[in-house]
């Protein structure tokens, strides 16, 4: 237990270390795209970005910064010894094939059976954008997942049910926030593994209204 929530580099540097070495990883628009800083060089984890490259590296700046390298986010990369390119239809046939071994995405709603939303609110003036996120959430082996535990107006974004549009169903295996860190079975529930700040278990219950899984001793 830390004695603050994590900041959001201490989040990506978080789910940089639960990454297994050798894995094939696709890191999603946003903050999960940070995942790649943090990523320990000797562990050779192979990044994949939708938009035709696997062996991404960290993030580019300064002179680093090559206009034809960019992730799906559009922020400019580096490449790593060894990156090859290929065409958009090839790389989604990658993602839908289950090639990849890990997605971290953002999310609007997780659900606690692993149900993911995170293309659109249903409000009718946002701007839906699913991008690739379908065809991430239902073809990865395990898709992780990275957002604040709560809206801007304190409602929990860990859900019985989703009420958001679903980007896919039962396809979250693990949910890592600022204040908690959960992993989610079939079997064995919604089980709470890493607590953050003066967050407890009681408090998470309570906020979530759900039935949570003590791991964390």
């Amino acid at each position: 237990m830390t004695a603050e929530p994590l900041t959001r580099t201490e989040l990506a540097r978080n789910v940089a270390r639960a990454i297994p070495a050798g894995s094939y990883v696709n890191l999603g628009i946003g903050l999960p795209t940070s995942v790649a800083n943090f990523l320990d060089p000797d562990n050779e984890v192979i990044l994949h970005t939708e938009n035709g490259m696997l062996g991404m590296g960290p993030e580019a700046h300064g002179a680093d910064i090559d206009p034809d390298l960019m992730n799906a986010g559009k922020i400019a990369v580096t490449e790593l010894l060894g990156a090859s390119y290929f065409h958009h239809a090839d790389s989604f046939a990658m993602m839908r094939g289950g090639h990849l071994d890990i997605a971290v995405l953002g999310a609007f709603q997780v659900s606690a059976t692993g149900d993911l939303a995170n293309w659109h609110t249903g409000a009718t003036d946002a701007i839906p954008a699913v991008g690739g996120a379908m065809d991430l959430a239902v073809g990865a082996k395990q898709v992780f997942v990275m957002m604040d535990l709560t809206t801007k107006t304190g409602q929990s974004k860990l859900v019985e049910s989703l009420s958001y549009p679903v980007t896919g169903l039962a396809c979250v295996t693990r949910l890592y926030t600022e204040v908690a860190t959960f992993e989610i079975n079939p079997e064995t529930g919604l089980t709470v593994t890493e607590l953050f700040g003066a967050t407890t278990l009681h408090s998470l219950r309570a906020l979530t209204g759900l039935q949570l899984v003590d791991a964390t001793s």
